[in-house]
């Protein structure tokens, strides 16, 4: 299995998530596809196959996929051609528009509707422009998957507009990966994605690196993921702030690590049993309140 297939299990599966809850809070949604990759239409045309099979369609809600790229003419007729084959209701719109995605949006009436974002330039020579993910902030909820060339900074979209945001280098050796980036402001959604991240296929022959860790370890996709590179992680976390709470570094390892929260729980009982760390209570359960000092 290849980076791009894993990035077209993530979209599938995030897809799976977002759209009924969506639709079930809102009578009409918006996704954005937006690309510059080599298997563009394959990932397109998944999109359109997962959101036609939605049952809430029938219902009487509207759900418009508006693709945006460089070879519309080709997109037009693909997607066109996989609505038909998957008996897509009428309450699916797929648009593809030669325009800038800010203005696909305007048009599509993204503003204060449900929106998600899929934005794929890891094979492009620059990632995708901090306005069009602003522009995806105007939607009532939203949020973006993004995939990023190799080396690519993950801060300039820290300021775009949402308020929890995650990161993973797709690698499959020891040069820098496509980097996938998911932004929104729902903990909700972003457990659902790291959730997601570790459930790719584990014998794909792609692994991930946490952006994070300066020695660059590379993790088996495993829902039971090598502890090494949080441990340190959160030992050199612990080293600036002093201390902090257990809350505290369950956050950090959703929003600032490749890890879920749920690791950090049981990277926490593996370090205190080592005795790397400190508790205070020293006893009892291990709960969010619960103060954790380095050794």
């Amino acid at each position: 299995m290849s980076v791009t297939t894993v990035k077209r299990e993530l979209l599938i599966r995030h897809l799976e998530a977002w759209a009924p809850a969506a639709l079930h809070r809102g009578r009409r949604a918006i996704y954005l596809h937006g690309y510059a990759d080599v298997d563009a239409g394959a990932s397109a045309e998944a999109a359109v196959r997962v959101l036609a099979d939605l049952p809430d369609l029938a219902r009487g809600r509207e759900l418009s996929m508006v693709a945006v790229g460089d070879d519309m003419t080709t997109i037009t007729t693909r997607l066109g051609e996989v609505q038909q084959q998957a008996g897509a209701g009428a309450g699916l719109s797929v648009l593809a528009i030669a325009a800038p995605a800010e203005v696909a949006l305007r048009a599509a009436g993204a503003r204060n509707v449900p929106a998600l974002g899929f934005l794929d330039a890891g094979s492009a020579s620059e990632p995708p422009a901090v306005t069009t993910v602003q522009a995806l902030s105007a939607g009532k909820p939203a949020e973006a998957l993004l995939v990023l060339p190799p080396e690519s900074s993950v801060a300039p979209y820290r300021d775009a507009g949402f308020p929890l945001l995650t990161a993973a280098e797709l690698a499959t050796g020891d040069e820098p990966g496509q980097v996938v980036v998911f932004v929104t402001g729902s903990g909700k959604s972003l457990e659902h994605f790291k959730e997601a991240l570790w459930a790719v296929d584990e014998f794909a022959g792609v692994r991930l690196r946490d952006p994070g860790d300066p020695e660059r370890h590379l993790i088996d996709i495993s829902l039971q993921p090598h502890p090494g590179p949080l441990r340190r992680e959160i030992l050199a976390y612990l080293a600036g702030v002093g201390a902090a709470t257990v809350s505290d570094l369950r956050t950090f390892a959703l929003t600032e690590t490749v890890y879920r929260a749920a690791d950090a729980n049981r990277v926490l009982h593996l370090m205190l049993e080592a005795g790397v760390i400190t508790r205070d209570p020293d006893h009892g359960r291990l709960g969010g309140d619960v103060l954790i000092t380095a050794s």
